[in-house]
């Protein structure tokens, strides 16, 4: 593993959470598995270092949407990383381990609040993003 943290953007740390092999291309979805199965939900992955940035990150690298630094659905992508930062109280360029991150999903992020936390994203419908939430309050 990687001394170096991983980029995330605020709305990138429930994407991972919920994260269940699917993703915008090929590419794209390949990068995330390495990052959330390689990495977070690998041995250790709870120590894995994670550093909050407010442009594309690690995830958005191979990502049909990136557009330089920025997203083709800015003003959303903007809208849910404002609501994610806020709901898991997390600052510019802050960094965390991943064991940290779900503590604070947790302690901050109900079950049932994904509708307005995650207001906007096309992958809410889907389910998979609840179902990894309730999964994470039930563990002791």
């Amino acid at each position: 593993m990687s001394n170096s943290p991983v980029k995330f953007r605020p709305h990138h740390f429930l994407c991972a959470l919920g994260f269940q092999g699917k993703g915008y291309s090929d590419d794209f979805t390949a990068n995330l598995y390495e990052i959330v199965e390689g990495q977070l939900r690998a041995d250790g992955g709870d120590d894995v270092l994670i550093q909050t940035v407010g442009m594309t990150d690690d995830i958005c690298g191979p990502c049909p949407k990136r557009r330089g630094r920025l997203c083709s659905d800015q003003p959303k992508i903007k809208s849910l990383d404002r609501s994610h930062a806020a709901a898991l109280k997390l600052k510019p360029n802050e960094t965390l381990t991943w064991g940290e991150a779900k503590a604070r999903i947790k302690k901050h992020v109900p079950v049932g609040s994904l509708s307005q936390v995650c207001a906007g994203c096309s992958w809410l419908e889907f389910g998979m993003c609840e179902a990894a939430l309730s999964r994470l309050h039930q563990e002791s």
